[in-house]
């Protein structure tokens, strides 16, 4: 295999991770407002549960992007991270007027790439294996 197909699997592997990661993110943020209609829950750990579940859906996501690298996936997990992140910053913005980088928006990046690099760490060690 040369160069230029090994890098386009990896491609293709970090996107279909990343799409696997808004899946897992869409079916946990429904689960969630199921239990916040259908029960005595509310919404005070709305922050906590963001955090969790960005987390979760990177980590996944940079474990799927480094199954498909040969080298380095820990990059290929930030890189993942950083992509999933960067799409929902697009969609925030285009859907939310008031969407604003802050702080917490700033600690929510910093936890999906390193989640995302985590991610590819376990992925491409696990795949050796």
């Amino acid at each position: 295999m040369g160069i230029n197909t090994n890098m386009g699997h990896s491609i293709k592997h970090l996107i279909i991770g990343v799409l696997i990661g808004f899946a897992i993110t869409a079916i946990m943020f429904l689960g969630y407002a199921m239990l916040i209609t259908y029960t005595e829950m509310n919404e005070r750990n709305l922050n906590t549960v963001v955090a969790v579940i960005t987390l979760l859906s990177v980590l996944v996501a940079g474990f799927d992007a480094a199954r498909g690298a040969h080298v380095k996936g820990w990059a290929w997990g930030m890189g993942a991270g950083f992509l999933y992140i960067a799409i929902l910053a697009i969609v925030m913005a285009v859907l939310l007027p008031d969407f604003g980088v802050d702080g917490r928006t700033l600690m929510i990046l910093v936890l999906a790439i390193v989640g995302g690099g985590l991610g590819g760490i376990l992925g491409i060690n696990l795949k050796r294996q």
